[in-house]
């Protein structure tokens, strides 16, 4: 009870009225109350103790009302459970075992199993929470889609005081060549600081392979690869991570210089800027040759393209023409599923077979219509010298709007947009005006012409294709022409 000079007998006496009123098993016996409606017990909805206690002195808590601060308050059957006045200690070696005390139980999950469950969604999505590598990822909070509707203002709350996350750095971790039925590639793969993937360029440039040619026109290649990683690092480590020149073989083991000391090739106009593709992953387009879209076919496709010779005046006689290789890159980034992962992806397959649109299945589950970013993309290409600063331009190779905003915000300079159409539309569309489709393998029953993924040369088609592209086209504003008889196929 407080110890105040102006605290009297009776405000003691009308704050244990006020407790007993509220924390007694039955109301107290009045001739007016008999008459009212009967008082509900509080039990239920607040701590009684704790409001009488903080109404009158202020600093009894929930700590000492658990912790025996009273007691007997845990039997309200008991003397004094209501009015300790009448509480009387029990003598040594006499006290009885109590029943259990009234517990206070969070509805919230416990830490570790919430922690679990956020890391199989991390794991889902590809986004790291521990840094295991310089180049890990430093944030442990996966930053919500811009794109997605299911971001409330307290989370963008949260996030806005997360301390900043670091300035995005990929660094290429090893190159391969890569013999395709489209010629040779060599294969990039890279790490970052943002996510735990594993994305990859695949840069078409055979000019590199003819060591001693002259290059008429600057060689693919990454700046970070290429850069002395420490003093220690000997030719074997440069040559072992892919940091060589030429075609490297038993008697050829020339290791590359460090991008500061190599002399730069000036381009010339005459050489069409290099075409490039931003390609999302898809397990099920490339790897099962599904026709529920022609991400398979894209990939094939492209490599395709940016493989093909290209016709240029000769340096030395402008009335006559050189063929040199083709040149380029696609950019593969880890997103699978617009974003999504596998997981939700298989999920919204079946929403689909329901009667979903692509875009519709994906807000069903909790997701935005499209959660990929190209910042990684972006930096990707500045190390390969694509669009940089101070570096050529590039082509394009895309339908979606969204990725030429999203490079171009990254810096990277685009100076054409190539169209991608898919190949049953184009064989449709030449077909319809008697013309034969040149340079693309058209689907046959009993024979499929060479590529790089599952479906290789041949072609995707369907009646799920079509409303995945239908979808694409009047949902996510894909700048593809519909055809006028895409209703009968």
């Amino acid at each position: 009870m407080p110890h105040h000079a102006d605290y009297s007998v009776e405000d003691s006496l009308a704050d244990l009225e006020i407790l007993d009123l509220l924390t007694a098993p039955e109301p107290p016996s009045s001739p007016e109350l008999h008459k009212k409606q009967a008082y509900k017990r509080r039990d239920a909805d607040l701590d009684p103790l704790l409001l009488a206690a903080a109404a009158s002195y202020g600093h009894v808590t929930r700590n000492h009302y658990t912790h025996d601060f009273f007691p007997a308050v845990g039997d309200p059957r008991a003397e004094g459970a209501y009015d300790w006045t009448k509480w009387q200690p029990e003598a040594p070696g006499a006290r009885k075992e109590r029943k259990p005390r009234l517990k206070y139980e969070s509805r919230q999950a416990p830490r570790s199993q919430r922690l679990k469950q956020a890391e199989l969604q991390d794991k889902e999505n590809g986004s790291a929470r521990t840094a295991t590598s310089p180049l890990g990822c430093a944030d442990n909070l996966p930053s919500p889609s811009p794109k997605s509707p299911t971001t409330s203002p307290a989370a963008s709350t949260s996030q806005s005081l997360l301390p900043p996350s670091p300035e995005l750095e990929v660094k290429c971790m090893a190159r391969t060549r890569v013999p395709t039925p489209h010629g040779p590639v060599f294969l990039h793969l890279y790490h970052n600081n943002r996510d735990n993937k594993e994305h990859l360029a695949i840069v078409v440039d055979p000019a590199q392979l003819q060591e001693d040619a002259p290059s008429v026109a600057p060689h693919i290649r990454s700046r970070t690869l290429d850069a002395v990683w420490s003093e220690t690092e000997t030719e074997m480590d440069r040559i072992t991570r892919g940091a060589y020149v030429g075609r490297l073989s038993k008697d050829s083991q020339k290791p590359s210089q460090p991008p500061r000391q190599r002399a730069d090739v000036p381009t010339s106009d005459a050489i069409p800027s290099p075409l490039v593709r931003i390609h999302s992953e898809c397990f099920t387009g490339e790897t099962i040759g599904s026709m529920r879209c022609d991400c398979g076919e894209q990939l094939d496709e492209a490599i395709r393209q940016i493989a093909q010779p290209i016709t240029i005046p000769s340096p030395s006689d402008p009335t006559h023409t050189v063929t040199i290789p083709g040149r380029g890159a696609v950019i593969y980034m880890r997103q699978e599923g617009r974003g999504i992962g596998l997981l939700s992806k298989i999920r919204a397959y079946n929403l689909q077979d329901l009667g979903h649109d692509t875009v519709t299945a994906n807000l069903m589950l909790g997701h935005g219509a499209d959660e990929r970013g190209y910042a990684i993309a972006g930096a990707i290409m500045r190390d390969l010298g694509l669009g940089a600063d101070g570096t050529e331009g590039v082509r394009l190779l895309t339908n979606n709007p969204d990725k030429i905003q999203a490079l171009e915000k990254e810096g990277i300079r685009i100076v054409e947009r190539v169209p991608m159409v898919p190949r049953s539309w184009q064989r449709r569309q030449h077909s319809k005006l008697g013309e034969e489709l040149v340079g693309v393998h058209v689907h046959e029953e009993d024979e499929r012409g060479r590529g790089a993924t599952m479906i290789g040369g041949g072609e995707v088609y369907g009646e799920d294709l079509d409303k995945y592209l239908r979808t694409k086209v009047l949902r996510m504003g894909h700048m593809l022409p519909l055809l006028s008889d895409l209703s009968d196929a």
